[in-house]
């Protein structure tokens, strides 16, 4: 071997300790949820090397956990060579602020909630999704800043020289208006999106054109499966949060409905308020829809769970209301009895596989159903100069008959009711 030896520059990934805390109030024991936090510190480049519980009737104020616990941390952390403590929960500024005291400056205390910002900010790759993660990542930083010049805040309290000048106070106030003005520039940015997207919605609504949006739990199959309805290549990937960004594409049924299908961002359980509130503009694509349709993964035995904390976000933004169909993806995973005790237990739900294709033809025509549930049946002579109204039958509705005449297409037709509204001036008495 020569006199240099090659070096790697891959990354080296973080060690990372994982602390959950029982109180026993939650429907997700504390090793499930620790297991999914382990995913999530994977999916953002860290190596977990220890996890930490500990049982409790209710969060400890100064440090989160007992004292006793955070020494017992920080000499793990020590021992272990550990980068990054982890706690499953939101820690207050000061908790946090305390238990990088009692651990040590060498080895970052972070929260889910940050963990979290932090990926968002890693997948988000469009204008708008980026802003929704800058605006939620000021806000979680907005009240830890005192925290962040602390040293600066004490060296003032001690007096002495150079201690008139408040040093730490002036540069905390200078970061906290930064932070503020920031705040306000991503809403008033996001703002102007979020009309544009409005003025988007309003088209498609103004259309007739029946709409679903693809719900769920990160990892659930979302992405797949729409690229198995429409022939997209949306990207798609066995990792938490690989879609942020809203993408829709259209679907044309067999019976000749054209419908558009969104996929949204994958929910997860404790996904942090301001993220909800970030992307508020993003799931009223979700809010918007005519059908949800529920991604579950119906090989993770915490589906069921999964599926409740959906909903839950649904209704915190207005959605709880919609048409929704279960829709169990992954049952390629499953044996023959585990698919029939889901289909038992589970009878209005469709059973699919997105990547094998198994059940698609069923959930389409059970789409095709939902999408025609509110249909109007109507008899209408369109003039031929009104090309635009006959291309939109032939798009939005579903042709019983048709004819041509010499003063245009007669047809029947099953039509949205948007779209019964826009035909009924051409609509003909019945033709008996």
């Amino acid at each position: 071997m020569g006199r240099f030896e090659p070096q790697s520059t891959a990354p080296v990934p973080e060690r990372a300790i994982i602390v959950g805390v029982d109180m026993g109030a939650s429907e997700w024991p504390v090793e499930e949820s620790l297991a999914e936090l382990a995913r999530l510190a994977e999916t953002d480049g860290a190596e977990v090397v220890a996890e930490v519980t500990q049982r409790l009737d209710k969060p400890v104020p100064k440090t989160f956990v007992g004292s006793g616990k955070a020494e017992e941390i920080a000499r793990l952390a020590r021992s272990l060579d550990a980068d990054v403590v982890i706690f499953d929960d939101e820690l207050t500024p000061s908790q946090q602020s305390n238990l990088e005291g009692v651990i040590g400056n060498r080895c970052k205390v972070i929260d889910r909630t940050a963990l979290i910002l932090d990926i968002f900010g890693a997948h988000a790759k469009t204008r708008e999704g980026r802003l929704q993660v800058e605006l939620a990542q000021n806000q979680y930083l907005l009240p830890r800043l005192r925290g962040m010049w602390g040293h600066l805040v004490r060296e003032q309290a001690r007096g002495g020289i150079g201690s008139r000048f408040g040093q730490g106070e002036s540069q905390l106030e200078v970061d906290r208006r930064l932070v503020r003005d920031r705040i306000s520039t991503l809403r008033r940015e996001l703002a102007a999106l979020d009309l544009r997207r409005g003025v988007q919605s309003k088209a498609r609504w103004d259309s007739g054109v029946f709409r679903v949006a693809l719900v769920g739990y990160t990892n659930a199959g979302k992405s797949t499966l729409l690229n198995r309805l429409t022939g997209s290549d949306v990207y798609a990937r066995d990792e938490l949060f690989a879609t942020l960004d809203p993408t829709t594409r259209s679907l044309d049924l067999e019976e000749g409905r054209k419908v558009t299908v969104t996929d949204t961002v994958g929910f997860i359980q404790k996904l942090p308020t301001m993220l909800v509130e970030a992307f508020k503009s993003t799931l009223a694509e979700v809010t918007a829809a005519d059908l949800i349709l529920l991604v579950v993964d119906a090989a993770d035995p915490n589906a069921a769970k999964e599926a409740n904390a959906v909903r839950g976000i649904l209704g915190e933004i207005g959605a709880s209301g919609i048409r929704c169909v279960e829709v169990y993806n992954k049952c390629d995973l499953l044996d023959e009895g585990e698919r029939s005790s889901l289909a038992t237990s589970h009878p209005q739900a469709e059973l699919i596989s997105a990547s094998t294709g198994f059940g698609v033809r069923s959930l389409l025509y059970r789409v095709a159903k939902e999408a025609s549930a509110d249909d109007v049946t109507m008899t209408v002579q369109l003039p031929y100069d009104r090309g635009f109204l006959i291309k939109m039958v032939h798009e939005r509705c579903r042709v019983v008959r048709e004819r041509y005449e010499q003063a245009g297409l007669v047809a029947t037709v099953m039509a949205p009711r948007r779209m019964a509204s826009a035909l009924a001036p051409y609509e003909l008495a019945d033709e008996g």
